[in-house]
């Protein structure tokens, strides 16, 4: 766990990182996301998470998204009927792309973005969100888990819910044959050290550039657990996946030993 200087230190190199491949992204995707928001009612989620919000109940509800990144599945979660939306993000390039996003859905009176570390998010949200969302690769980015646990804490009302959709720690083990062959193990799953990219975030087309660096985390299972049950979470739901919803090493989940490939999870406030 990165203490609170260092953690600093990782979130303003890797808030470079991410405007650095903010144009990357949009070139792959924003013209089909242009498209698909200027239909009434797109939802750009996958069923095993709108499941989830149904189960919650996500109608009226204030929702904030920690990582929004290009704002598509915030935009999704307030085309599902929910209330009042905020998305945190420390990368304006992509708070760009959300903002045009929401107003060509018709949501931008609605669905607001504001740019921050997110360990630095200000207490005039404090027991506002009835849901907070986390989606794929959130937890690997933050130096300082129950930091961030404390964090959602502060944000939810009481009796309200963190839902999460992530990559299983078992997966971070691993790493893509530059070959073309399977994907391995390559790491400790209790690896302490960061990672340090300097190939690049394009994980949509699979470019890799000379980029600034990029610093990840490693955490366990039961890091993640009790970060939040630390900061006084109750889990309420937690399935394993054995399907790819990361666009990290595919080949796994066809793999004749498939390992837990992501999982959702939430988290009540009580």
């Amino acid at each position: 766990m990165a203490s609170s200087k260092d953690s600093k230190t990782f979130t303003a190199a890797n808030r470079a990182a991410w405007d650095e491949v903010a144009s990357i992204h949009a070139a792959q995707n924003m013209g089909k996301l242009r498209s698909a928001f200027a239909e009434p009612g797109y939802v750009s989620l996958d069923a095993h998470v709108t499941e989830r919000l149904h189960e919650i109940g996500v109608a009226d509800k204030h929702v904030a998204q920690l990582c929004c990144n290009n704002g598509e599945e915030l935009i999704s979660v307030r085309n599902m009927g929910a209330g009042s939306c905020v998305g945190f993000d420390h990368s304006e390039n992509f708070l760009s792309q959300a903002r045009e996003l929401a107003q060509i859905a018709g949501v931008s009176e609605s669905v607001r973005f504001e740019a921050t570390d997110i360990y630095d998010i200000d207490a005039e949200y404090d027991d506002h969100f009835d849901i907070v969302l986390t989606t794929i690769g959130v937890f690997s980015w933050m130096p300082n888990l129950p930091a961030f646990f404390a964090v959602i804490a502060r944000l939810l009302k009481p009796g309200g819910c963190l839902l999460s959709e992530e990559m299983h720690p078992v997966l971070m083990m691993y790493e893509e044959s530059r070959t073309g062959g399977p994907s391995y193990i390559a790491y400790s799953y209790f690896k302490k050290e960061p990672w340090k990219d300097t190939e690049g975030l394009d994980y949509y087309g699979g470019s890799t550039y000379d980029a600034k660096p990029a610093y990840s985390f490693q955490h366990t299972m039961s890091d993640i657990l009790m970060a939040g049950i630390d900061n006084g979470l109750t889990l309420r739901h937690m399935v394993e996946l054995d399907f790819d919803i990361s666009l990290f090493c595919r080949d796994l989940e066809d793999s004749e030993a498939v390992p837990p490939l992501g999982f959702t999870m939430v988290m009540r406030k009580e």
